[in-house]
């Protein structure tokens, strides 16, 4: 039809979709097509994937709240902003957070933080299958890495091949991908693959810490080993022909002269040195936590009263809570008005005078303005235990315009904390350009808390810059960022990215008992 000029002729073609077509079947493809294609984010393509969203819904997503990718889709919904949003609502947020889920299985990679309880339960379960004797989980996981691509699991049996029929019959494995005398490889309904590992129990302590790795960890032991005149691997220690036997991984370390490396510090960062120096740190536990700050209420963004809030800390052993909803250049996400603060402050003080030894303190997520200036005037700020300074809009600044936006809000009076610094959401967003290293230099020297975000999205003081901010002198808290009951507990979560940089209770502010976060928060508000 293009040959013989008979396209006009079609109801609803008109020139310009003559020409178009013309030239995509004459050439084999059309620049208009590929312009528009550039000018969309190319995200968007897989968010039509997700079941419940077709065009429409996510051209709203994108000009409403700016979500280009499935990652911050799926926070976007954990913060609740599609409750309120034209054409969406609880019901349909609820649909899409499944849709998400779907469509992660497949991937092959996973957050540490969605996966983590899982392999837990996993692992417990294969310790009950008749034969085994033992089992842990290994590998990333094990070193507590933000991001993961399988399950490692080592097991001590007494036949790995009679005991293969038990094991595959777990209700969490979905398929049996591989399988063998020592090996068996599956993947678990959740949709991450794992790799069960069989050995004896003479060899299960090799075994465990050559799996757990890391590479750069392992190599840095075997070279330690040959100056000692012995070999390590999966299998064993050895002096010469000679084996040495070990119960446990305490005393591989112990036996190459070191003090035990806890799985989290073994990335090759120098705690093989540090261990064969009694330099090791000694690293925070979860039992130190005595307080959560950035918790969101139904006020914003939050799904709960403060009352049940306090419940649920209360059930997780803690003493405080801060609270921390949205501020006013939020509304997507509740944002509150002058008047809804005195509102929240006059409750949190009605209920603080009900409670013995637990205490809200009064909080606020300000947003970070472009200029670097906070939302709210002094006399507001004033009016708060302390202020959390947060950026969710103009990410993609320059690295020296972004870098003098977050010094300029921690030199303001009243911030207390830098939440989230550098905007990275896993698998979905890279951080934005900043120097990192200029922002916590000047986080140490004006007294602003720099903010280990839990969220297992987020995950965001790295763990990697955690022993700089330490070396420098800055103070870290460990915050939830929770918009739900089950939200507070990511606060654990963070607890293994805390250890993982190195962090000991005393750089951590919420460690700190009630009276003495108190006294900190007043004496930071000046």
């Amino acid at each position: 039809m293009v040959q013989r000029g008979e396209l006009r002729q079609i109801k609803g073609i008109g020139e310009a979709l003559n020409k178009k077509i013309s030239e995509l079947v004459t050439t084999g493809s059309l620049p208009y097509y590929e312009e528009l294609k550039a000018a969309v984010p190319a995200g968007l393509g897989e968010l039509v994937r997700i079941p419940q969203l077709g065009p429409k819904k996510v051209k709203a997503l994108y000009e409403k709240l700016g979500i280009t990718t499935v990652g911050e889709l799926e926070y976007a919904c954990q913060e609740n902003r599609l409750v309120d949003l034209p054409g969406f609502g609880a019901k349909t947020q609820e649909n899409i957070l499944q849709g998400i889920e779907i469509l992660k299985r497949y991937r092959g990679r996973f957050l540490y933080g969605d996966v983590a309880s899982l392999a837990e339960e996993f692992t417990r379960s294969v310790e009950k299958v008749k034969g085994v004797l033992k089992a842990s989980l290994a590998g990333s996981m094990r070193r507590k890495n933000e991001v993961v691509k399988d399950v490692d699991l080592v097991v001590a049996v007494r036949d790995g091949k009679a005991i293969g029929k038990g094991l595959i019959a777990l209700p969490q494995i979905e398929e049996v991908l591989a399988q063998g005398e020592t090996e068996i490889r599956v993947r678990l309904a959740s949709g991450i693959p794992a790799d069960l590992r069989m050995v004896s129990l003479k060899e299960f302590p090799f075994a465990l810490h050559h799996l757990t790795g890391s590479k750069e960890h392992n190599i840095a032991l075997r070279g330690r080993a040959k100056k000692m005149g012995m070999k390590i691997n999966e299998y064993g220690l050895f002096a010469g022909k000679k084996s040495i036997p070990c119960q446990g991984e305490e005393e591989i370390y112990r036996a190459l002269g070191l003090s035990f490396i806890p799985p989290e510090l073994r990335e090759g960062r120098g705690e093989v040195e540090a261990a064969g120096q009694g330099g090791l740190p000694d690293l925070i536990d979860a039992g130190e936590i005595r307080g959560a700050f950035h918790v969101h209420t139904a006020s914003s963004d939050g799904s709960n009263s403060i009352s049940s809030l306090i419940k649920e800390a209360r059930r997780l052993g803690l003493s405080y809570l801060g609270i921390t909803d949205h501020s006013r250049s939020a509304p997507y996400a509740g944002g509150l008005s002058e008047e809804a603060i005195r509102r929240q402050l006059k409750e949190i003080d009605e209920i603080n005078r009900t409670y013995k030894g637990f205490r809200i303190f009064k909080g606020i997520e300000a947003e970070i303005l472009a200029d670097g200036s906070l939302d709210y005037s002094d006399a507001v700020l004033a009016g708060f235990d302390f202020v959390i300074g947060a950026i969710h809009s103009h990410f993609r600044l320059g690295e020296k315009e972004m870098t003098q936006r977050i010094i300029r809000a921690m030199e303001t009076r009243h911030l207390t904390m830098l939440a989230h610094p550098t905007g990275r959401l896993l698998l979905a967003r890279e951080p934005y350009q900043l120097d990192i290293e200029e922002v916590i230099k000047a986080a140490s020297r004006l007294g602003v808390v720099l903010e280990l975000n839990a969220n297992p999205h987020r995950l965001d003081l790295d763990w990697r810059w955690l022993k700089y901010a330490k070396d420098h002198g800055a103070k870290i808290t460990i915050n939830p960022d929770a918009h739900n009951l089950q939200g507070l507990q990511d606060l654990f979560i963070g607890v293994g990215i805390a250890r993982k940089g190195g962090l000991e209770s005393h750089d951590i502010i919420n460690t700190m008992e009630l009276g003495e976060v108190a006294r900190f928060l007043t004496a930071a508000q000046g």
